[in-house]
């Protein structure tokens, strides 16, 4: 018998049996992540919320192996070819390319020349020359000539028998296992131009004589491998290192002959056995496996490149809040202005205008004291301004504000405005802001999303805020339930404010869905602010289970209850009112009171229903209730008269601010309206591996300038600051440019290695880094 799949979760997570069991049920229960990482503890043994993504991944994996385990046996039943030992074999099967490797044999197919052949009655030669090959093959096969059967001679019947035997050893799941495992260990990917493709291709052109080893090939690389190939520029095959020579026979087919027991000892059927070995894998086998190969490449560069996009929007959505303090929005134009919208502390629009300070009408004057009268009027406290088109001009425009009127104590701040023009033509906004302009929904966003990036950016698709690589080509429905998983995860992680909530940011919440959050605005609207989160039971379809669920991720400040501020779940309420009790204290003075809360022992308090996991969070959450886990806010000060690419020069020392991480390095933003790329070796002194182990997206960083290739829009930076700026000529391999803020999917791919298959030299920080770098990946474009 095979492991169940809660014994095989337990194995993989190293956890107990019972902790997996018990996820299982609360999972099957309606019961999501967030809240059983939060609030359900005890039962999972303290799994935290990556274990329990994990688990809830391999359970839907593992689930649909099994359903499909189910089917392979009932399909090989219904022919009545199903053995014990065949059974046992598809109950041990472990993957998925396991099980339809034993199932191949049986898999109904069209009818085939082995079919064929052993209709012709041809089987019993084939066995004949496999099991004795002292028979002469062109001997043996002439008993077996039979014209009605369409074995027209004894060169027919040898074929036929070629036939049978070559299926024979393709379906051999032992046997193609091995085989996939070596080609896996050794095989070599090599890609090549189709011919008069070059000019049209020139993005790939560092493909163009191209090789690696398969299991070396990074996500990036292989995705841009992959999209060559579809855009029809690049041939992309499978093969080994060192192929055999014309009539040799390659490790492959060595390896066929040696599982089968054919071998060269110079016996009469040996020459035609080996044929039978080298034809099997050059006909069958081997385009087999360069498409399972292929496919297994393919798969794991889409995990990574998924995983990539999900911890970079992690980071982003958790990014520091500026605060929510009145704000003045400015989304840079040229011609078409300056959007400019102000909102008030809660994000709620207070007014909209558009100025024209640039090019080409440069009314300056006129701006200035319009946005002066508004910041006063307002009492605004942040200027955020969009990071595209103009953007330092308006910089520039914001500081000269602030000199010429002093008594405004407002901070600049430079705010990405990666998809805010999606958000702005939404359903959403239009709903938010029927009667406002599309083009000034885009500054509201601007300004909202710098008071609280997650509260903003969950109204926006992940997908369309522009942290990810190559993510067209790759699976919308995996990517869409990893990024949901992320947003879950961060929105429930903060909490959310029951009173100022949009509907997007409630639909996030653990228990809810997009018709609840809008029942519950609907209530807000009609009601007045919640007073309790009892309340939220008087709610259209929020059943108890929802109740359940939601209720500890919804803050209400300043209502009937305290604890109703907190990440204590109401069903413990019971556990602080003892505690309180003991402490002879009211709840309100309990809450923050450390001195009293450290002293107290958390075992005293746990009970059959509530444990010791749980009253220590408790604790924690009384002691500083309703903490914002998300860092101190910090913004980068751009270098005054660097403004644009010309401005820079080698060995600058900048301030810049992290937009998107990939896995061959970090794109920042230094105010010159192009992304410099830090590659992974320049971005510590010690070896990296992830570079996310070092930068995320809306960290400040400090960067040196080391190569400025003004004709194709190049910056490369490092992050060590003590090495040597190069100056040097552009590279001579113009490399495709990577995603960024403004580019979520590249549109081409990104290479690495080039000419012969020979590994591009890891490039140091110093000399020559950018032209090194640009063979990992181009830089992105505003």
């Amino acid at each position: 018998m095979g492991l169940s799949i809660d014994q095989r979760l337990a194995a993989e997570l190293a956890v107990r049996v019972e902790q997996v069991a018990a996820t299982v049920a609360l999972l099957d229960g309606g019961s999501t992540v967030p809240f059983i990482a939060r609030y359900r503890k005890e039962a999972t043994g303290g799994l935290d919320d990556i274990q329990l993504r994990t688990l809830e991944e391999r359970l839907r994996y593992l689930r649909e192996l099994d359903e499909r385990r189910e089917a392979v046996i009932a399909s090989v039943r219904e022919q009545g070819k199903l053995t014990d030992e065949l059974l046992g074999q598809f109950t041990l099967a472990d993957t998925k390319a396991r099980l339809e490797d034993l199932y191949l044999p049986y898999k109904p197919k069209r009818r085939t020349k082995a079919q064929i052949a052993k209709e012709a009655g041809l089987e019993p030669l084939a066995d004949l020359l496999l099991a004795d090959p002292t028979r002469t093959p062109e001997t043996e096969a002439a008993a077996f000539v039979d014209a009605e059967k369409g074995v027209a001679d004894g060169k027919a019947a040898l074929e036929g028998a070629k036939q049978i035997l070559i299926e024979r050893f393709a379906e051999d799941a032992e046997l193609v296992g091995s085989l996939r495992s070596f080609l896996w260990d050794n095989g070599v990917i090599r890609a090549k131009a189709i011919a008069g493709k070059e000019e049209a291709g020139a993005k790939f052109s560092d493909y163009f004589d191209y090789a690696e080893p398969i299991k070396q090939i990074p996500s990036h690389r292989a995705l841009a491998l992959f999209r060559g190939r579809k855009e029809e520029v690049l041939t992309v095959t499978l093969g080994l290192a060192e192929e055999p020579a014309p009539g040799q026979m390659g490790p492959c087919e060595a390896r066929i002959a040696a599982h089968v027991g054919i071998a060269a000892q110079g016996r009469p059927a040996d020459a035609w056995l080996l044929d039978v070995a080298r034809w099997c894998w050059r006909v069958k086998v081997s385009v087999h496996l360069e498409l399972d190969l292929m496919n297994r490449l393919f798969e794991g560069a889409e995990d990574e490149a998924i995983r990539v996009f999900a911890g970079n929007l992690r980071d982003l959505l958790l990014a520091a809040p500026a605060g929510m303090r009145p704000t003045l929005a400015l989304d840079p134009g040229f011609r078409t202005g300056t959007k400019v919208a102000v909102v008030d502390a809660t994000g709620k629009l207070l007014d909209t205008a558009t100025i024209y300070p640039h090019e080409p009408q440069r009314r300056y004057e006129e701006a200035i004291n319009l946005v002066a009268a508004l910041c006063q009027k307002h009492d605004v406290q942040l200027i955020a301004i969009g990071n595209g088109t103009a953007s330092r001009e308006t910089d520039r425009f914001a500081a000269d504000l602030l000199s010429r009127f002093p008594a405004l104590k407002a901070t600049k701040v430079m705010v990405s405005e990666a998809g805010a023009s999606v958000y702005s033509a939404s359903a959403f906004a239009s709903q938010e802001f029927p009667s406002i302009d599309v083009s000034i929904r885009g500054a509201i966003s601007i300004g909202r999303r710098l008071q609280d990036p997650l509260a903003e950016l969950v109204k926006i698709d992940p997908k369309s805020i522009g942290v990810g690589q190559y993510q067209h080509d790759i699976s919308e429905t995996k990517l869409s339930r990893a990024l949901d998983a992320v947003v879950e995860d961060c929105v429930n992680g903060v909490g959310v404010d029951l009173n100022t909530a949009s509907v997007p940011l409630l639909t996030r919440v653990s228990g809810l869905n997009e018709t609840l959050a809008r029942n519950i605005v609907a209530w807000r609207d009609a009601q007045g602010a919640f007073r309790n989160r009892n309340q939220l039971k008087e709610i259209a379809r929020l059943g108890p289970k929802a109740f359940e669920q939601a209720a500890g991720f919804l803050r209400i400040r300043g209502g009937d209850e305290p604890l109703d501020a907190s990440a204590v779940h109401p069903e413990a309420y019971p556990v602080v009112r003892k505690i309180a009790q003991t402490v002879a204290k009211p709840v309100t003075e309990l809450i923050g009171d450390s001195a009293t809360l450290r002293g107290l022992n958390p075992a005293s308090f746990a009970d059959d229903r509530f444990g010791l996991p749980t009253v220590q969070d408790i604790l924690r959450e009384l002691d500083k209730p309703g903490r914002d886990p998300r860092p101190e806010f910090k913004t980068a000060t751009f270098k005054e008269g660097v403004e644009e690419l010309k401005d820079l020069q080698p060995g600058m020392l900048l301030e810049g601010v992290v937009t998107n991480v990939a896995a061959f390095g970090a794109f920042v933003d230094i105010g010159v309206h192009q992304d410099g790329l830090v590659h992974v070796s320049a971005l510590a002194s010690r070896f990296v591996k992830d570079p996310r182990e070092v930068v995320k997206p809306g960290q400040v960083v400090r960067v040196k300038v080391l190569e400025v290739d003004l004709k194709r829009k190049r910056v490369g930076l490092t992050m060590r600051l003590d090495d040597p700026a190069d100056g040097g000529a552009a590279p001579r391999s113009a490399a495709p440019r990577a995603a960024g803020p403004r580019d979520p999917a590249p549109r081409s791919g990104t290479p690495a290695r080039a000419g012969g298959g020979k590994p591009a030299p890891q490039p140091a920080a110093g000399g020559g880094a950018l032209a090194a770098a640009l063979l990992k990946a181009g830089l992105n474009k505003r």
